[in-house]
This record gives structure tokens, sequence and C-alpha cells, in this order.
């Protein structure tokens, strides 16, 4: 066992854990990805959207005449907000999917892929084990 086995181990995330984190608590994803400012961000936006549906679903219900807006632009707004939510929602889960799916990616990227040539025949070597050997 090399330590880039040990290291890649250490640092991957389970797809499937950051996703059923993201959609019990918007940005939980990011959060358990290690992303914590994404994670408050999306946190954020998210209340953000549900307490204007929720304020504007509230003026609609409640409209009168002396209210400064027409009835319909507070259902528009409340449906707008609703949207938002949703979109925001969505974008959280995928999100955290994608990272944790993509959390090793730098890494493999980096490691070194040795090559050397002996007589007829090339060794190609990654991580440490070899992964093809073919003739010159």
């Amino acid at each position: 066992m090399g330590t880039s086995q040990d290291s890649d181990t250490l640092n991957t995330r389970s797809p499937k854990k950051a996703t059923m984190t993201a959609a019990l608590i918007p940005g939980g994803g990011q959060v358990y990805n290690g992303k914590y400012l994404k994670g408050a961000v999306i946190f954020g936006l998210e209340s953000l959207a549900l307490y204007s549906f929720y304020d504007n679903n509230q003026k609609y219900n409640n409209w009168n005449e002396t209210d400064p807006l027409r009835q319909q632009r507070y259902l528009e707004k409340r449906n707008k907000y609703a949207w938002w939510a949703v979109f925001i929602y969505i974008y959280g889960l995928l999100d955290a999917m994608v990272d944790a799916h993509l959390m090793t990616f730098d890494d493999k990227m980096d490691e070194d892929i040795g090559v050397t040539t002996y007589d007829d025949t090339i060794k190609v070597e990654l991580n440490e084990k070899q992964v093809k050997e073919d003739e010159y």
C-alpha cells in the first residue's frame, strides 16, 4: 500500500451521502464536502427565497384595496420565489453530488506518470503500479 492510496481514501466523499445531506438541509451537502462558504450561501439563498415566498403569499391572501400593488402582482411574486426556491434546492443537490465525485480530481491530475524505456520495450507506471507494457 502506497501513500497515494491512503491519501485518496481520506479525501474521498460519498456522493450519495452528500446528496442525502443536501436533500435534508439546503447547503448541507456542501458542508459535508468541506465547502463551508458555498454551503452558507446556498442555505442563505434558499432561506431568502422561502421567506419571500411566504411573505408574498401572506400579502396575496390578506390583500385589500389600500395595498400599493395589485393582488395579481403578489401572486406573480409568490410564484417567482417558489421557482427560485426549487431551482436553488436542485442546484444544491447537484452541486453536492458533483463536488463529491470530483473531490480527488486535482490529486489524480497531479500524479506523475513514470515512463521508462529499455531495449525494445516501454513500461508505463502510474501510482507505483505497472499499467501497460508494450513493444516499442
